[in-house]
């Protein structure tokens, strides 16, 4: 029977085979390039070595379907065999060709620290030829794209001033050469598929990346308040912020943030990133602490089912909401026949979203992040 996390997708894993993890330490071997994403295609080994799990390792990860080591490795040899890079298809639903890898690579390139997003997409435009999945790759993340409202005092980041650390955005990228998958277009609601990496990929790092970007705008409207990262998991994008938010801010002070992972804790992770998550069911914790009134509300890949996301974001009080989650109407997260967007615009007439940008959105997926702040009491 599968557990879930208080807003989170569905996951469940066995308590075997845990293993001691330091983050901090992982974070330092991934710097000096000790560790590095599996550019040899050794997928396995990749994460053996990355968590040190041993070589006869037979853990059983579960999402959607369950899958060990061994067999997403299997996958992984198999490349596009049997339509398992099946990605695009064209208006009759057959299969398409992939993109080249020049423009897998330029995808990719949108989230890098190293590039200023909106102009990237613009890049990836106007380098496109027409009628290419590239063109359509462009056009869809472009016509997805809001930047901050004037009044919002949002701004989007220019590029980092110094490395950016982010593990998982390194093994995205890798994993977009290795999928042929060169970002979402318009049809990408349509997939109902992954690939078997992906369960192994949320046990260790979590269901979607973290960009930059949105480091840098969830930094920003949790400046000198509190931000309740509900439905945390394992807690990587909790550490993430903890860490962007220890280089903005070495001293503490006015403006950092806090940042408060809660968690009903039913699902076991593999690796866990934060040991302080408040274990208790997320609308219980709203409403035992006042809604949240001071903080801001953080949900990552929130969950469709029992209306849990409806429920926390009616039993939150403050002013902010934060989600990351997908950006069609594919129903992967919040809402099954809807977007957050749709949903909030309905529901939430007292809020107007701010933001609209997109996050790294691994082979099937469509991802953004949403900021969304109430108008009016």
């Amino acid at each position: 029977m599968a557990r879930r996390n208080a807003i989170g997708t569905t996951l469940e894993a066995d308590s075997d085979s845990k293993t001691s993890f330091t983050p901090d330490k992982f974070f330092d071997n991934w710097q000096n390039g000790t560790l590095r994403p599996p550019y040899d295609g050794n997928f396995r080994k990749f994460i053996l070595s990355s968590f040190g799990l041993p070589p006869s390792d037979t853990y059983i990860y579960k999402a959607v379907a369950e899958i060990s080591l061994l067999q997403a490795q299997t996958y992984m040899d198999f490349g596009a065999q049997g339509r398992l890079h099946e990605w695009y298809r064209d208006a009759e639903g057959k299969q398409r060709e992939p993109p080249p890898a020049v423009d897998i690579a330029a995808y990719s390139n949108v989230f890098s620290p190293d590039t200023r997003t909106q102009n990237a997409i613009k890049t990836l435009m106007s380098n496109a030829k027409k009628d290419t999945l590239r063109r359509e790759i462009a056009t869809h993340l472009d016509s997805q794209f809001q930047a901050p409202k004037e009044d919002s005092k949002l701004i989007l980041p220019k590029k980092a001033k110094k490395p950016h650390v982010n593990p998982y955005l390194d093994i995205w990228a890798w994993s977009n050469i290795a999928l042929e998958w060169g970002g979402p277009e318009a049809t990408t609601a349509q997939i109902k598929h992954s690939h078997a990496i992906l369960p192994i990929l949320y046990h260790h790092f979590g269901c979607i990346v973290p960009s930059y970007d949105a480091l840098n705008v969830i930094q920003q409207v949790g400046k000198g308040r509190k931000i309740i990262d509900l439905g945390s998991g394992n807690g990587y994008w909790t550490y993430m912020l903890r860490r962007f938010d220890r280089e903005l801010n070495p001293q503490g002070g006015k403006n950092a943030m806090t940042v408060i992972p809660v968690d009903n804790g039913l699902s076991e992770w593999r690796t866990i990133w934060v040991d302080d998550t408040v274990l208790q069911d997320g609308v219980e914790w709203l409403e035992q602490n006042k809604g949240a009134e001071d903080a801001v509300l953080l949900l990552v890949y929130p969950q469709v089912s029992e209306d849990l996301t409806g429920r926390a974001i009616g039993a939150y009080k403050g002013d902010t909401i934060v989600v990351a989650g997908t950006q069609n109407a594919n129903g992967f997260t919040a809402f099954a026949d809807e977007t957050i967007s749709a949903w909030m615009q309905r529901e939430m007439p007292s809020s107007s979203k701010v933001l609209q940008i997109p996050l790294p959105s691994f082979a099937g997926k469509d991802e953004a992040l949403f900021v969304f702040r109430k108008t009016s009491s």
